[in-house]
């Protein structure tokens, strides 16, 4: 019963170039190692939109574009149910410099697959392949 199990509220920002969608993998916890959209959670007073530049800025080191509202993913795991609230993002200064996750790529049509994602973020693969023309 979902009402037993707490919701996280998060934001996900898809970083294009265009061609490409940055990935992160998580450098901590019980889904260390997996892949998924850079994000985190909002804090109380924050639109989405604040909440997505501002943990872009403390995880990456860099200012995005938040650019247009995706989806909300809704997603039931063991140990929570996730709400994420997911946008397309476009990267206007920095190196994307890891400050949390332990490992970064750009992913494209023929690399997106070779990742292990979170299951979350899975969901999300065919707006991108839309988006992107893959």
């Amino acid at each position: 019963m979902k009402s037993s199990i707490k919701t996280i509220n998060v934001v996900a920002a898809l970083i294009t170039d265009g061609k490409r969608v940055f990935a992160t993998a998580r450098g901590y916890g019980n889904y260390k190692g997996w892949w998924e959209f850079p994000g985190g959670k909002i804090e109380a007073g924050e639109s989405p939109e604040e909440a997505l530049a501002r943990e872009i800025r403390e995880e990456l080191e860099s200012e995005i574009s938040v650019d247009e509202y995706i989806d909300t993913i809704e997603y039931d795991y063991p140990e929570f149910h996730l709400s994420m609230r997911c946008y397309w993002c476009s990267l206007i200064s920095g190196d994307l410099v890891l400050k949390e996750a332990e490992d970064a790529k750009w992913l494209d049509a023929g690399t997106i697959d070779s990742v292990k994602w979170l299951p979350a973020d899975i969901t999300l693969f065919e707006k991108i392949k839309k988006r992107m023309a893959w």
